[in-house]
C-alpha cells in the first residue's frame, strides 16, 4: 500500500486511517517554539461523512486510500438498484438505491455522473453540479401577481420538484443546482 510522508499532506488528498478512507479538509503546519513540527489535519470520513481531527509529527507517514473517481453513465433502474456503465470498458455495475440517495431525483438516461470507488467497490454517486432540465408540469401563474420573488412548484423531466419563478411555463428548459435543488435560470433553446 502506498504511503504519504507528512510533507506530502495537503487539502483534497485521500488517506486511510485504521482501514477507513478519509478526505483531508484542512492541513495546517505548526512549528512550536520548542520540539518537533506538527501537522494538524481535519479529516472527513468518506463512507459516513463525519469529521475528525488528527495530529501527526514531522517525519511520520500515513497510508494512501485506494479511492478513485470515475465518470459513469446512468443507464436505467433495475428494481432497488441503479445500473451505470463505464464508457471505456462497458462494464455495468449495479448500485443500490441507498448509495445514490437523494441524487436519484436528478438521474436521467445517458447522464454522466461521478462515481467514487473504494477498493474497487462503488461508495458514492454524484450528478453534475448543474443540469439543464425540461419542465413537464407547472401550474399557470396567478394573473396580476407581480410581487417580487413569487415562486411556484414545477415538476421536471426527472420527476424532481423545484421552486421556480411565477413566469416559468411547461416546456421551458431550466438550469438547476443539483446540490441545493434550486432554480438558477431559464435556458433558451438553440
Amino acid at each position: 500500500m502506498a504511503t504519504y510522508n507528512t510533507s506530502d499532506l495537503r487539502k483534497g488528498l485521500k488517506v486511510q486511517i485504521e482501514g477507513v478512507p478519509f478526505l483531508i479538509l484542512e492541513c495546517l503546519f505548526v512549528k512550536p517554539g520548542k520540539g518537533q513540527a506538527l501537522y494538524k489535519m481535519k479529516l472527513q470520513n468518506i463512507l459516513r461523512g463525519t469529521t475528525i481531527e488528527r495530529t501527526l509529527k514531522s517525519g511520520d507517514s500515513i497510508e494512501a486510500a485506494d479511492v478513485r473517481d470515475q465518470d459513469m453513465q446512468y443507464l436505467y433502474r433495475n428494481g432497488d438498484n441503479y445500473v451505470f456503465m463505464d464508457p471505456e470498458t462497458f462494464e455495468q455495475p449495479e448500485v443500490p438505491a441507498e448509495l445514490v440517495g437523494d441524487h436519484s431525483r436528478w438521474l436521467k438516461d445517458g447522464l454522466v455522473c461521478k462515481m467514487t470507488f473504494y477498493n474497487d467497490k462503488p461508495i458514492s454517486v454524484e450528478p453534475p453540479k448543474q443540469m439543464v432540465l425540461r419542465v413537464t408540469r407547472s401550474e399557470p401563474g396567478a394573473r396580476g401577481n407581480t410581487a417580487t420573488n413569487v415562486t411556484k412548484e414545477a415538476e421536471l423531466e426527472t420527476g424532481a420538484k423545484v421552486q421556480v419563478p411565477i413566469f416559468i411555463e411547461e416546456g421551458d428548459l431550466l438550469k438547476i443546482d443539483t446540490a441545493t435543488g434550486e432554480y438558477i435560470e431559464r435556458v433558451r433553446e438553440k
